[in-house]
């Protein structure tokens, strides 16, 4: 009977602590898998996708993020139900990819988006990401807000097929435009049924932002992340993660944002890809995810 007491007793001092408690006293989000966006290996993948994807594998990876799609090469030249066979013979899964969007942007088409929604369900991906938009497409606040319609719209044909939406920044969505912000019209007309967010924290950094700021002020808007450093003497360049000056650590220890996916990427590499790729893998498990 004591033992029962004690343990009560500790269950609701636990379940106090969990609603007072900080968010960055929480615990970090440890289930989560350590996922890739393939761009960082963009110099290699479509050569030997195959062996590429085993020594992704190989370098402690268990997702992986797409780019780069078409109806016409598929993945690299493999169908999408090809391309997932190799994830599989690997022990990898895909989440997420990035697909181009300017086009249904600009024109509402939705042609190309319906053949990403196929592709995108056949290598078993929940999420189809807008990675970046075209200079043209975001001149006015105008164009602000036919981004959002047309995200939005996005948002719903996916959702009909059992699929997510998500918006990936870079820095000049937090430039203002006649005092607005792309990214702030985006949170604000973007529906939270339909759309979500990939929240790049090296871009995020780059324009002046702190991440853990802005993911609570936005709580579970953003399902996922890119794991991206900046190196300390050239922060226009990535490097691995743990040793640029972004504090990941902080990063990770908030529960605000409801991350559900993260993805190590990088631009720029100082020594052998395979060996960085390794490296930053070792460190988010080692120091991040437990």
């Amino acid at each position: 009977m004591m033992q029962r007491r004690s343990f009560l007793k500790q269950a609701s001092l636990l379940s106090a602590l969990s609603v007072v408690a900080p968010s960055s006293l929480l615990a970090a989000p440890s289930s989560l898998k350590v996922g890739l966006q393939l761009y960082t290996l963009r110099d290699y993948i479509g050569k030997d996708v195959k062996g590429v994807l085993a020594k992704v594998a190989k370098a402690g990876y268990q997702e992986v993020e797409t780019y780069g799609y078409s109806k016409e090469n598929g993945f690299w030249g493999m169908s999408p139900a090809e391309f997932k066979a190799v994830l599989t013979a690997n022990g990898l899964t895909s989440s997420s990819g990035h697909y181009e969007m300017n086009g249904f942007v600009r024109d509402g088409n939705p042609e190309a988006l319906n053949s990403y929604i196929e592709a995108a369900k056949a290598c078993g991906q929940t999420y189809i990401v807008v990675p970046h938009l075209d200079d043209k497409l975001r001149t006015s606040v105008a164009d602000f807000k036919s981004i959002a319609e047309r995200v939005n719209k996005a948002g719903e044909l996916c959702k009909a097929a059992g699929l997510r939406v998500a918006y990936h920044n870079h820095d000049f969505e937090y430039k203002a435009i006649g005092g607005v912000t792309l990214f702030d019209v985006l949170l604000k007309e973007t529906d939270p049924a339909l759309v979500d967010f990939e929240l790049d924290l090296y871009w995020v950094v780059r324009a002046g932002l702190d991440p853990v700021k802005l993911m609570a002020a936005n709580p579970k808007r953003i399902t996922m992340w890119h794991v991206k450093d900046m190196d300390k003497a050239q922060p226009e360049h990535n490097t691995e993660v743990g040793a640029g000056s972004i504090n990941f650590k902080k990063i990770f220890q908030s529960s605000s944002s409801g991350v559900k996916h993260i993805f190590m990427e990088q631009e720029y590499f100082a020594m052998d890809a395979y060996q960085s790729i390794t490296q930053s893998a070792a460190y988010i498990k080692k120091n991040l995810l437990t």
